[in-house]
């Protein structure tokens, strides 16, 4: 069963980009919208207010949907619908998966402490940032660190 992202034509006619197999592992994808990152979105969405909100989620995340609708001078909901129906996903959830995936990155690649990289992600409690980091990736935020630099060989990491 593949994730397909599609575009309306006038004639209501919908052309679908296949992205990856809904089987694949999430590692595998890095962790992402199964491998669909919102710059990838970009070429297929006609809609100019839906791609500045790409544009705005690929260059400077995290992002929050009552932000992105103001830019685009929409409803919070009619953003989201639009977001849905242009391509198949969810917005709220392209968004909770990008700060998971800089998250990650902030943990394997600097000494920040999970308070910092809680609140650099957008997340003003680190217990809230700690169940969402467990569910998105199955292992706690310092377990992760853990792993990630013992299969790193305790590399030095820069402090941001």
């Amino acid at each position: 069963m593949c994730i397909s992202v599609f575009r309306k034509e006038e004639r209501g006619k919908n052309h679908f980009v296949q992205f990856g197999n809904r089987k694949d592992s999430r590692e595998q994808w890095g962790c992402k919208w199964n491998g669909v990152a919102a710059g990838a979105l970009i070429p297929v969405v006609q809609d100019c207010r839906l791609r500045k909100v790409l544009q705005m989620i690929a260059s400077d995340p995290p992002q929050k949907i009552q932000d992105l609708a103001l830019e685009c001078n929409l409803s919070e909901s009619h953003l989201q619908h639009l977001f849905k129906e242009s391509t198949g996903l969810g917005l709220g959830r392209m968004l909770a998966d990008q700060r998971m995936q800089r998250a990650a990155n902030l943990l394997g690649q600097t000494n920040l402490s999970i308070k910092e990289i809680a609140w650099a992600v957008g997340y003003e409690h680190t217990s809230s940032f700690t169940r969402a980091f467990e569910r998105h990736f199955r292992e706690a935020p310092r377990c992760f660190r853990q792993r990630q630099e013992r299969q790193n060989g305790n590399g030095r990491k820069e402090q941001l």
